[in-house]
């Protein structure tokens, strides 16, 4: 079997550390919206757990996992570069 491609634990990091310093800074003195940061917060972290509970499920079965940076990366199924074409905007040069 193929490894599994999982999302690079950096990208929650940066999403987080943009989120607890930035966002909820800006928005201090708008308690609806921090709260708003807030969950989105305990939300990453828990997706973060979420998959690195089933980084422990691949050890333990003898998956490999692919971390991944982006989606443009090669070994993707063939049906799907092809649905990220067609939705992407067109580009002029």
């Amino acid at each position: 079997m193929e490894p599994l491609p999982l999302p690079s634990h950096i990208h929650y990091e940066l999403l987080l550390q943009l989120l607890e310093r930035q966002t909820m800074f800006a928005a201090n003195s708008k308690p609806a919206i921090q709260e708003q940061v807030h969950q989105i917060i305990i939300t990453l972290r828990k997706a973060l757990a979420q998959q690195k509970q089933l980084e422990e499920n691949c050890q333990h079965q003898k998956l490999a996992i692919d971390y991944r940076w982006s989606i443009n990366n090669l070994g993707m199924p063939e049906d799907e570069p092809e649905a990220i074409v067609k939705t992407a905007p067109d580009t002029v040069n």
